[in-house]
């Protein structure tokens, strides 16, 4: 397949995360990096950790890499095909559509943006662009939360009664700047949370309404948040998002989902044997989910996209802005003690 050229614009964690995805990728080419202030521009993220994944040292060569600080000069590049967001949530909007109208492909970081509001606008800009766009929703192609959606899809186990989802962390450790910031980041009901929030609409369609509760922590914006989504089939679906954990903790997510016949459960926690499957009139055994990570089932699906011209389908750019639109209705929720109609 032709390689596709891409440009990082941002070189923190989420960078990192996605080098380490696009390495195995043979049609990716890592062509760019920019960051207004230089950093790390030298290709050596070395010191550059985050909370999940592997800490083997990542550097790149740089004499086949440009390094930009000027993000307008990166989208003059006519050798760049795709350019990939990993910067601060408030950005996004601006260099989305900015990105857009430049005629690349964009590949933005979760959450789309910091407001419904912008993440509509990033999405009409996308629908009248060549380029396609598609936000970071990497838990849709986790392997054990794509084995679970399956699950789902195909009634393997009966339907669903009730499902509980976990994401739960101390504060952030990095880029503190800016996640520490509630009018920047969102808090962890943002940055956090939404990727739960995200896949409940995935497994079970937009919610009818959702009720909330929550509290602040360190970011001034919301921090700590259990939500309960009425869906459609009438299963019992909450999750439970949290940069509230005392530092130590680390970071944690799992599922608990109860079908008519089963009952499927995820930790973290457990390693290699993360996913248990307790099925009626069988013995409880793991379920081996083989294969790569979500960062990289997540890009190998934007390039295939790209390569077809067609695009993005498993995430599409109005799946970004509905995951905010639904944070967005928890926090209400939580201000007003009601539920929110959606």
């Amino acid at each position: 397949m032709t390689p596709v050229n891409i440009g990082i614009v941002g070189t923190g964690f989420m960078a990192v995360a996605h080098i380490k995805a696009l390495r195995q990728i043979p049609e990716a080419r890592i062509a760019a990096l920019c960051n207004p202030s230089g950093r790390n521009l030298d290709g050596d993220f070395s010191k550059v950790f985050g909370n999940t994944g592997t800490h083997e040292p990542v550097r790149l060569d740089m004499r086949e890499v440009k390094p930009y600080r000027d993000f307008a000069a990166l989208l003059a590049d006519p050798e760049i095909h795709v350019v990939d967001l990993t910067t601060p949530t408030h950005l996004h909007v601006e260099q989305a559509i900015a990105a857009l109208r430049a005629g690349k492909h964009v590949f933005c970081e979760k959450p789309l943006a910091r407001t419904a509001a912008e993440a509509r606008a990033i999405v009409a800009e996308a629908a009248q662009s060549k380029g396609f766009l598609m936000p970071a929703m990497c838990l849709r192609f986790w392997p054990e939360w794509a084995w679970l959606k399956q699950a789902i899809d195909e009634d393997r186990y009966g339907r669903v009664l009730s499902a509980r989802f976990r994401r739960v962390a101390e504060p952030p450790a990095w880029g503190q700047q800016n996640f520490l910031d509630g009018k920047k980041s969102g808090g962890a009901l943002l940055d956090l949370h939404i990727h739960d929030a995200d896949f409940v609409q995935f497994c079970f369609g937009r919610p009818r309404r959702v009720f909330a509760t929550g509290h602040s922590s360190v970011s001034g914006a919301i921090d700590h948040v259990i939500a309960q989504y009425d869906v459609a089939g009438g299963a019992v679906v909450h999750a439970e998002g949290s940069w509230a954990m005392t530092r130590g903790f680390g970071f944690n997510m799992a599922y608990t989902v109860n079908f008519e016949r089963a009952t499927a459960d995820y930790d973290f926690a457990r390693g290699k044997e993360a996913l248990k499957l307790f099925e009626s009139g069988q013995e409880p055994r793991g379920v081996p989910c083989n294969g790569a990570d979500g960062y990289v089932g997540e890009w190998r699906h934007f390039l295939e996209s790209i390569q077809a011209g067609k695009p993005p389908s498993i995430v599409t750019a109005a799946d970004g802005a509905n995951a905010v639109e639904l944070c967005e209705a928890e926090e209400r929720s939580i201000a007003t003690g009601q539920p929110v109609i959606l």
